[in-house]
């Protein structure tokens, strides 16, 4: 698939004529669902393990652990979680976990350690997991030190991402996850070359659907974001690809508004449109004309009510950019200012209230309409997975 040439201009051609035509691209059919999906204790246990204890999600970006002994921890919905770089260079996701008597063994978000010590009784752990000291071990007795390493879990690194089953034993193959199309269309972007430059994580008192909806929707623009995004991209304008357990959609910036007009011919108009990757089941990464944003989102290991969202901008180096490191610097930081204005602003009190509604006894059903397109790809993608069994 030629990701820079032919195929992208062509799918952003389809989408100027549905500007034209007040249309957009759209599902099969209307789909209804419950409220009772954003609240039952029953159901969100079930995704933590048959969703996110099955399947390959997202937890950093390379750039964020570059060298060997930076780690980062994660909460993952089954388990707490250290993601380790390696002495060879390579990634581990260690069970944050003294296998002493369960304390937590690493309490800083990120940083950089030889070993892993743990603050109650000073067991430590080396980089890999395995087991180095045993305080006082001449008084503990017997023990396997090669059983009472830190618990792994199957992890990856692929196309810039750190991937990672939260599910001891499991089988990793993201490339298998992805699938050919989209596991060649983040190859293509070449985002290993790239940097995290801004990471932060937001817990929300809304489940991890609600969260994950709002931001593969492009219906809403115009009337959640008046002020903002809507002055930017179009609403309700968007066309698809539809790749099984994730897709990809372009949406036209208002800069394509002067073609309407006017036959752009064989230039190129990637600069015009937003495209958007949802890349199942947790994650959104939108592809800006000079840089990439990704969106993730967690369910709360105990409440479905609440989840974790983390959002990260990724960027060029300076040189790449061709801009001053000052120049750059800035550039990223007043995007990362407008990012968070706009969730904490405009997205984040309407999906509280929306959390709020899906409370109500009588709540009846709702509705996902045809022209929202990636939120019924998301929505069948989970119903695909909770109907198998936890060892399919």
């Amino acid at each position: 698939m030629d990701e820079t040439g032919t195929d992208r201009e062509a799918r952003i051609r389809q989408a100027l004529q549905h500007l034209k035509n007040d249309t957009t691209d759209q599902f099969d059919k209307v789909e209804p669902f419950e409220a009772s999906e954003f609240t039952d204790p029953e159901l969100a246990a079930r995704e933590r393990d048959l969703v996110f204890g099955r399947v390959p999600t997202i937890v950093a970006h390379g750039s964020e652990i570059p060298n060997a002994f930076d780690f980062k921890t994660v909460r993952m919905p089954r388990n707490n979680v250290i993601i380790a770089r390696q002495r060879d260079g390579g990634v581990k996701a260690l069970v944050n976990l003294c296998r002493h008597r369960g304390a937590l063994l690493e309490c800083e978000a990120s940083g950089r350690r030889r070993l892993f010590s743990c603050p109650y009784h000073r067991w430590s752990y080396d980089i890999d997991g395995k087991l180095r000291t045993v305080t006082r071990d001449n008084t503990f007795g017997e023990l396997d030190r090669a059983e009472a390493g830190l618990v792994e879990l199957p992890c990856e690194e692929r196309h810039g991402f750190v991937w990672v089953i939260d599910r001891a034993g499991a089988e990793i193959d993201v490339a298998g996850w992805l699938g050919p199309e989209m596991d060649a269309i983040l190859a293509g972007y070449r985002l290993d070359r790239l940097a995290c430059v801004r990471q932060e994580g937001f817990e929300e008192p809304t489940n991890w659907k609600i969260m994950q909806d709002a931001f593969l929707d492009g219906y809403h623009v115009q009337y959640a974001h008046p002020n903002t995004a809507a002055k930017y991209i179009h609403t309700n304008v968007m066309v698809f690809e539809d790749f099984g357990r994730h897709c990809r959609f372009i949406a036209p910036r208002k800069s394509i508004d002067r073609w309407l007009e006017e036959d752009p011919g064989d230039r190129s108009l990637v600069e015009d449109v937003t495209e958007t990757h949802f890349l199942g089941p947790n994650s959104t990464l939108l592809k800006q004309p000079d840089h990439f944003q990704l969106l993730t989102f967690r369910p709360h290991p105990e409440s479905p009510t609440h989840s974790v969202m983390e959002m990260r901008l990724i960027v060029p180096s300076p040189e790449e950019a061709g801009l001053p490191p000052e120049r750059w610097e800035q550039l990223w930081e007043k995007n990362w200012q407008i990012l968070l204005s706009v969730l904490h602003a405009e997205d984040f009190p309407v999906l509280r209230d929306s959390q709020a509604g899906m409370a109500s006894r009588d709540a009846g059903s709702m509705l996902l309409g045809r022209n929202e397109v990636a939120n019924q790809v998301f929505r069948r993608l989970l119903k695909r997975l909770l109907a198998e069994t936890a060892d399919a």
